[in-house]
């Protein structure tokens, strides 16, 4: 099969999705309101809440939920086959993940921006939110240890990317300065972001920067991640105008940028896709297709990651309403077209099924380098991009992505930690400083404490998947009982969730027996731990729902705004 016609098919889905099912669910279901007084004005602070332009809160919700893992879930997953991957990252995104996106910021916003945890503990009870919030914090350790193991990586293997990407952030800086205190219009500010990183990415293969192979004892992937990490923690720190909303911006003006080269190459070139359309040829060791693929595909087709940022931050900068529907829907709709990419790349991207075959020859493999060739080699063939500079692109692109993702993590990790310093009564913890500290600490224990060469944060990575769609689920959940208490429909979250929690739970006891038969027993108990969570806060939120239901039908009333 030519691969513009699963382009066209992909893309036409997930637009007409946006234009028509995204407008049903935010005008009749969220009843999105133009005069509703949103938090970003109510408590206005200049740090965290901060009434923002849609446009820009697009680009740093986009950027924020875009990290690396929408490429590598799909990168891996087409495994199984092209088809399996490609209805899943499109049907997940136009049913699962815009509504789940849109919805997480609708409930925040009208509950004072509150993040999805805090928020369990005023629809659901005290001791759903207790376990929830574990479950959110192990999601956020994972993506930041992580993104960051994943990033030291390519700016190891390729060591052209890094004046863009550092250079970026010199740029998102005076972007923040000119967008804040209204010195040019955003369009022009747009095309000066936008040549600037650019020219970065092109000189980057002229001017390639690596570290040493030691410094003070500590090997080049070593230092990468404590630079990332003390970066990070500092930008967690400053307000969001200054950096957070212009480099992620910026990011994502660069990915469509990247997106329309990738498919215009697509277009001119028209690579036949290598890869089978279902493989039953699996290498040995490849686990079942149902439920696996559910998980392995998270961003890109749902994410419970996206929950934590839609009511972590970009509630905290909503202008109006409305904007809604533009930010969360229109932003899943951006990871869904991202996933695609990655899905042509890792299947069309190859001269043979050989070559495919070489690359996936066990479970696990392809992810961000499958990704990074074979995009590399269609944007070589369709406009005659010199293979080093698309590669340098594309790994920007990636490492952008993962680091904005790190940014808004590991501040969402400092509101956890400040969320319990008020739960538990603990003064310095509710302290900004103080809790990212414990944020970065713990991140980095994970990063170093196995796996030898700063690679442990890897050591729960196979969990992500799972507990990333468990989270998932519950948001979708919080959001049902939210809707059923305002008397609203119901079917359009309730569907989605019963899936997820379904496959999520199918998922931990595969994942179980596997830990299980490979004495992994970390993994085991942490497995556990997150299937026990699932259970707990999934019976809370049932037994709530439940008796909101009844309530509504002993006393039948018109909905409430």
């Amino acid at each position: 099969m030519n691969a513009i016609f699963l382009m066209l098919m992909g893309l036409g889905a997930m637009a007409l999705g946006y234009f028509v099912y995204s407008k049903f669910i935010c005008e009749k279901i969220f009843k999105v309101d133009p005069h509703f007084r949103t938090p970003a004005h109510e408590m206005q602070d200049g740090i965290d809440y901060v009434p923002t332009n849609k446009y820009i809160l697009w680009g740093h919700h986009f950027t924020s939920v875009a990290g690396a893992a929408p490429i590598i879930g799909p990168a891996i997953a087409v495994i199984w086959g092209w088809v399996p991957a490609f209805l899943w990252v499109v049907f997940g995104t136009i049913f699962f993940a815009g509504v789940h996106d849109a919805g997480a910021i609708w409930a925040s916003a009208r509950n004072k921006a509150k993040s999805i945890g805090s928020l369990t503990g005023d629809i659901v009870g005290n001791r759903a939110r207790s376990i929830f919030m574990i479950v959110i914090f192990l999601v956020l350790l994972m993506v930041n240890a992580v993104f960051a193991v994943v990033i030291s990586g390519q700016l190891i293997n390729f060591p052209s990317a890094t004046l863009p990407v550092w250079g970026a952030i010199i740029v998102a800086l005076i972007i923040g300065q000119l967008i804040y205190r209204k010195i040019i219009g955003l369009l022009l500010v747009t095309i000066i972001g936008v040549v600037a990183l650019y020219a970065m990415i092109y000189a980057g293969p002229m001017i390639p920067l690596a570290l040493p192979d030691s410094i003070a004892g500590f090997s080049a992937r070593q230092s990468w991640i404590v630079i990332l990490f003390a970066y990070a923690a500092i930008a967690s720190l400053l307000p969001v105008w200054m950096l957070l909303q212009p480099r992620d911006y910026i990011n994502g003006i660069q990915l469509f940028i990247g997106l329309i080269l990738v498919y215009g190459a697509v277009l001119i070139s028209g690579p036949e896709i290598v890869a089978p359309a279902f493989n039953n040829e699996l290498p040995e060791g490849t686990p079942s297709m149902i439920p696996l693929l559910f998980v392995t595909i998270a961003c890109g087709a749902i994410s419970g990651f996206h929950g934590l940022v839609s009511s972590g931050t970009t509630s905290k900068q909503l202008d109006k309403e409305p904007d809604v529907r533009f930010v969360g829907y229109f932003g899943a709709v951006g990871e869904g077209s991202l996933a695609l990419a990655a899905i042509i790349a890792a299947t069309a991207g190859f001269a043979s099924l050989a070559d495919w075959q070489a690359i996936y020859h066990s479970f696990g493999q392809g992810g961000v380098s499958a990704f990074i060739n074979g995009g590399a080699n269609i944007l070589q063939q369709g406009i005659g991009l010199d293979t080093v500079l698309a590669q340098t692109l594309l790994t920007v692109m990636v490492v952008l992505f993962a680091g904005t993702t790190m940014d808004t993590g590991l501040r969402l990790q400092r509101y956890i930690f400040q969320e319990w310093g008020h739960i538990y009564n603990v003064g310095w913890m509710q302290k900004a400083a103080p809790a990212t500290f414990l944020a970065v600490g713990s991140c980095l224990l994970l990063a170093f404490g196995a796996g030898g060469d700063g690679a442990g944060g890897m050591l729960i990575w196979p969990l992500f998947g799972t507990t990333n769609q468990l989270l998932a689920g519950l948001t979708l959940l919080v959001i049902t009982v939210m809707l059923v208490k305002k008397r609203r429909p119901m079917w359009y979250t309730l569907g989605p969730l019963i899936f997820l929690l379904v496959m999520t739970t199918l998922a931990l006891l595969t994942q179980l027996k596997s830990f299980y038969d490979k004495g992994d027993w970390f993994l085991f108990t942490l497995d556990l731990v997150v299937l026990a969570a699932a259970i707990l806060v999934s019976l809370e939120c049932t037994a709530t729902l439940t008796k909101q239901i009844k309530a509504n039908k002993a006393s039948p009333a018109t909905d409430q705004p």
